[in-house]
């Protein structure tokens, strides 16, 4: 196997966002999903919006102390701050890698049970040269998995194969173009279904990446996984805690995952600020071997309270900063396995949950 021009920086990439005590800032909400949170604090979905929130969200003092990394959207990537310096730049000043979503959001995937497969691979290799040319050093692309029985039709060998080779195919050629691939098989935790069931579909999805990248003769030291954490359906009348999430979530890993990853950033699937919080610290101190950075990669579950802080006004910017450096510290902690809840008060415990949630 070629490595490639790019094979250390790569890996030093990698290492650096799976550093200890730190995590992923999701910050890659399309126009219309962003927009969605803003209708919900009343304010208007334009650019300068959202640059102004973007911008709040990167110049938070300290926010270096806990983020590594933060996803962009591509209309971010080339944004600047009030006194024209790039939001690449600052980033990069704090020690913060920039990242970019790359994928095109999901389609039917036809004679299937409303299944699907994320598009976007046809001009890719030319978007990744472009964006590492601004900047990024890291991409993500999310596919998405249902769970639509108890019986483990779904998700359906087709839908796990074509999601499982498209993110092997969008590995290769991120890295052939400098930049780390966050691999993400996210299994939708919406159903009525128990913490078994989703462990089983969690590792068959898992499984079949590995396998995938394999075959694609992708550098694991150079990726990053970005998977759900195993949990109750959203239905379901028994939900599992933390502890148990937590040992369900790390054993399929441990089934599936090779040691030469050096990071599993968690997405945080509709769980409150603190759920996610409290449930990563838990997994990080899960029994037996643990060869990973088991992180964040969070968006709602790092945002929520922030933009509810913030409130489109000005003069709230510092204390949604305040909010958003808080919840970044309980994260960190929660790497490290050290946290034990209480950050960010009773409002981090509102549920994020969007049923069927694209981006």
């Amino acid at each position: 196997m070629s490595l490639g021009p790019y094979a250390a920086e790569l890996i030093e990439n990698a290492k650096l966002i799976a550093a200890p005590g730190k995590g992923i800032l999701a910050a890659d909400e399309s126009t219309g999903t962003i927009g969605q949170r803003f209708s919900g604090i009343s304010v208007e979905n334009n650019e300068e919006n959202r640059r102004k929130y973007r911008q709040l969200l990167f110049t938070t003092n300290g926010i270096e102390e806990y983020i590594s990394g933060v996803i962009l959207y591509e209309e971010t990537l080339y944004q600047v701050a009030d006194d024209g310096t790039p939001f690449v730049d600052i980033m990069k000043a704090k020690g913060i890698i920039p990242g970019i979503k790359v994928d095109k959001g999901i389609k039917p995937l036809a004679g299937t049970n409303g299944e699907c497969v994320t598009q976007g691979m046809d001009d890719l290799d030319a978007r990744c040269a472009k964006y590492y040319k601004q900047g990024a050093r890291f991409a993500k692309w999310r596919a998405v998995l249902h769970i639509k029985d108890v019986l483990g039709a779904t998700p359906s060998p087709v839908a796990i194969i074509e999601n499982a080779n498209t993110l092997a195919r969008y590995a290769s050629i991120c890295q052939q173009n400098g930049l780390v691939p966050i691999v993400e098989p996210e299994v939708l935790m919406d159903g009525d279904f128990s913490i078994e069931v989703a462990a089983a579909a969690t590792e068959r999805v898992i499984a079949a990446c590995y396998k995938a990248l394999s075959d694609h003769h992708v550098m694991l030291e150079g990726t990053l996984l970005k998977p759900n954490m195993v949990r109750s359906g959203s239905d379901a009348a028994v939900q599992a805690n933390s502890k148990e999430i937590a040992l369900a979530t790390v054993r399929v890993l441990q089934h599936t995952v090779p040691c030469a990853v050096p990071g599993i950033t968690f997405l945080s699937g509709g769980m409150s600020e603190e759920e996610a919080s409290l449930s990563l610290s838990e997994i990080n101190n899960a029994p037996g071997p643990r060869p990973w950075s088991l992180t964040f990669s969070y968006g709602r579950a790092l945002q929520q309270s922030c933009l509810k802080a913030w409130k489109g006004v000005d003069a709230n910017i510092p204390a949604a900063q305040a909010v958003l450096l808080a919840r970044a510290q309980a994260n960190s902690l929660a790497n490290l396995g050290k946290y034990s809840g209480g950050a960010g008060g009773e409002g981090a415990n509102a549920s994020t949950f969007v049923k069927g949630y694209v981006y």
